[in-house]
């Protein structure tokens, strides 16, 4: 009588074996191995994981720079945000493909730059402010 054997067992199969560490998290150890802030690591997972819903939760290694420029256009254009708030999103996208995923996506061209507020002055110089004055004529200027 012949003696039935269990299959040998497969590779990723065994309840034992530690799974892989997932997208974020893999990017979370590659900013930790390379001391970034814990603030800047916070804000690149939180773009990243935000960067995934935006495309319906497709994996990134499936997407580019198509999906990189839509998602920063809609942040300038639909959310509105801020020039430097659009740069970090950038950078945080840029670092997940160039460094965790090891994609190199094309200089991002076609992103609608979120607009860098004028900035006014707040408080005049006394020079400034005689200037002003002398261009004004009666009482009421």
């Amino acid at each position: 009588m012949t003696e039935r054997l269990a299959p040998p067992p497969q590779p990723g199969n065994d309840p034992a074996e530690p799974r892989p560490p997932r997208l974020l998290e893999r990017m979370r150890i590659h900013l930790r191995t390379r001391h970034y802030s814990i603030r800047t690591e916070e804000a690149y997972i939180d773009w990243a994981r935000r960067f995934i819903l935006f495309h319906g939760k497709r994996h990134p290694q499936d997407m580019g720079a198509a999906e990189v420029e839509a998602f920063l256009s809609h942040l300038a254009v639909d959310r509105q945000v801020s020039a430097s708030t659009q740069n970090q999103v950038k950078a945080a996208l840029l670092y997940l493909y160039k460094q965790v995923l090891a994609m190199d996506l094309p200089w991002l061209n076609e992103v609608v730059q979120a607009k860098t507020p004028k900035r006014l002055p707040v408080v005049l110089t006394p020079t400034e402010v005689r200037e002003l004055l002398l261009h004004m004529d009666g009482t009421t200027g």
